[in-house]
């Protein structure tokens, strides 16, 4: 039985990896859906797809996250419709560089802090509210191992993650006394386009990440935010962590030779 066959579900960062991966399943249990990212030819991509696939509503919007004043438009644009998400995924986020703190590139800090921070409070900004009055609604932030234990050359992603975490706890706080929820789903190693951007196009440097071992894939995430969102209504997984079996901690990996 799914829970949220018919309700609007908001995913940030759905062009690819977890995003689209969540995108797919949660089309596969009936929920209507708000894809927004960056690259909009592939959210009209993935539009097409679930459209073929799946008989739920999917709207695309191109946003970047960082943009105060592209969330705000969005928000506009939703009520103009009068589409009220019930399901808000902060998925959208990425790293930036391995170097030591005090060799950091400032650009990438910029980067990493606006998306995973301040885009997830941006959004959370702006749909939270309605969803206080209507006293319904979940929240899912994708977070990290990142944020539970730093590795060497993490820092500034280490840092954005720890926010991730920090923010998820106090805004579940906040909303004691409603009916609405707050989630974290918390990923290990994921084969994802991750790598790449932190490596800056350098797929043959990406590849190595995921070699000597079995990755978690994109949709054992999307499996983990649908039962979360699928739960009982008196129900909260505050918080979920996922690791592949070859990994047992931020820095522990078991690779074969």
């Amino acid at each position: 039985m799914s829970r949220i066959q018919g309700k609007w579900a908001l995913i940030t960062g759905a062009s690819a990896g977890i995003g689209a991966a969540c995108a797919r399943r949660l089309a596969a249990d009936g929920a209507n859906l708000i894809l927004t990212a960056r690259r909009l030819e592939r959210l009209e991509t993935l539009h097409d797809e679930l459209t073929t696939t799946a008989s739920s509503t999917v709207l695309v919007f191109r946003l970047d996250v960082r943009e105060r004043w592209e969330v705000a438009h969005l928000a506009e644009e939703l009520a103009a419709r009068s589409v009220e998400p019930d399901v808000l995924l902060n998925n959208a986020g990425l790293a930036a560089g391995l170097d030591k703190l005090h060799e950091g590139d400032l650009e990438n800090w910029d980067r990493m802090l606006d998306t995973n921070v301040k885009g997830l409070l941006y959004m959370s900004r702006a749909f939270i509210p309605g969803m206080v009055e209507r006293n319904s609604g979940h929240i899912v932030n994708i977070g990290s191992i990142a944020g539970y234990q730093a590795y060497p050359g993490g820092n500034v992603y280490n840092a954005s993650k720890f926010a991730v975490r920090a923010l998820t706890e106090a805004m579940s706080l906040d909303l004691l006394g409603t009916r609405v929820r707050v989630s974290s789903v918390n990923p290990g190693l994921v084969e994802t386009e991750f790598s790449e951007v932190r490596f800056d196009g350098d797929t043959a440097r990406a590849r190595q990440v995921y070699q000597g071992y079995t990755p978690l894939r994109p949709q054992d995430i999307a499996d983990a935010v649908s039962y979360i969102v699928n739960a009982p209504e008196h129900v909260n997984v505050r918080e979920l962590m996922i690791l592949p079996t070859a990994q047992r901690n931020a820095y522990c990996l078991h690779k074969e030779p």
